[in-house]
């Protein structure tokens, strides 16, 4: 497995991410623990979820994803040593105060997180969502004080744009406080234009790393899902419905030009489109089904022509 380096930070990651939101959602704890088993067994080492993952779902209070990771771990004590934890910090999970980043939210939070993963630090915490109501500053003090305490090894931020993220390292730079050194943007063949350009040039200056997240647009790359009755086959169809469009069938038709070139399915193309995009360090992605995981290690090892990603890449231009 071909690791890399996660911008300026000390940790080293394979080039897919798995993506927790599924956990408690679309899957229960008995098939988590499988999907979870397959991802490390063909080499994979990182996993993101947050607090909030997966409240949407009814019945759902916050957390689920966080507690079948915890009792995941908890069943298998070595695999510890084997992955990393990516979690985030932000989000609404519906009591009084229990959002945003705030010194007092943040220091709350992280105890919740790490006793629910059933584990003493997370290896990387990310900032949900921005928060106008806080200063810089403030939150920043607070990963400060979470670093010092072993209780997280690196902080990034999730949805900011370029002008947010450069406040932030700005403040981080003049008061002498730990920036973000990761960013997660939604970023994938369909949704570029939140990535490509001004927010994708900072973090190249600024050598953050960047891990993708909707990095198969909601599963739309996958190729199954080309019209309005196949929507129906998954809880997230209602998300893939806006990339029924006439570009987005073009990049389907692209998708599937390039994926019979190389004897590959879609969503690995897809993905490999990711995992070569400069500055990209690698994509998350999820999966229900054991084989999904193996198509993350055929995405892991293929190598796309200059032919393919002009393919690929004019189909997807707006």
């Amino acid at each position: 497995m071909d690791f890399r380096q996660l911008g300026a930070t000390d940790l080293r990651i394979a080039p897919v991410v798995f993506g927790g939101n599924v956990f408690g959602w679309t899957i229960d704890e008995k098939t988590s623990f499988a999907i979870l088993d397959a991802f490390v067994d063909h080499g994979f080492n990182a996993i993101d979820t947050a607090d909030v993952y997966s409240r949407w779902s009814p019945g759902n209070e916050g957390g689920e994803s966080e507690t079948i990771i915890g009792n995941w771990l908890k069943a298998n004590p070595s695999k510890r040593d084997q992955i990393l934890i990516f979690s985030k910090v932000g989000s609404d999970l519906g009591g009084a105060g229990q959002k945003g980043l705030s010194e007092r939210w943040i220091t709350e939070a992280i105890d919740g997180s790490l006793r629910r993963l059933q584990c003493e630090r997370i290896d990387l915490y990310f900032s949900h969502w921005a928060d106008p109501a806080t200063p810089y500053e403030e939150t920043l003090r607070a990963y400060e004080k979470l670093l010092k305490a072993g209780k997280i090894r690196a902080i990034g931020a999730s949805n900011l744009d370029a002008q947010q993220l450069g406040e932030a390292l700005a403040v981080s730079q003049a008061q002498n406080l730990p920036r973000y050194d990761v960013l997660q943007p939604e970023y994938n063949l369909y949704d570029r234009s939140g990535f490509d350009g001004a927010l994708k040039d900072l973090c190249l200056q600024n050598n953050l790393g960047v891990v993708t997240y909707y990095s198969l647009a909601s599963g739309f790359l996958s190729g199954k899902y080309r019209s309005e009755k196949d929507l129906t086959q998954s809880a997230r169809g209602d998300g893939i419905a806006k990339y029924l469009t006439e570009r987005g069938q073009r990049i389907l038709q692209a998708l599937d030009t390039v994926a019979a070139r190389h004897t590959a399915k879609p969503a690995e193309i897809a993905l490999a489109w990711l995992i070569s995009s400069k500055g990209v360090t690698a994509p998350i992605a999820s999966a229900t089904r054991r084989d999904h995981v193996a198509s993350f290690a055929k995405a892991a090892t293929l190598i796309l022509t200059a032919e393919d990603k002009a393919e690929l890449e004019h189909a997807s231009t707006p």
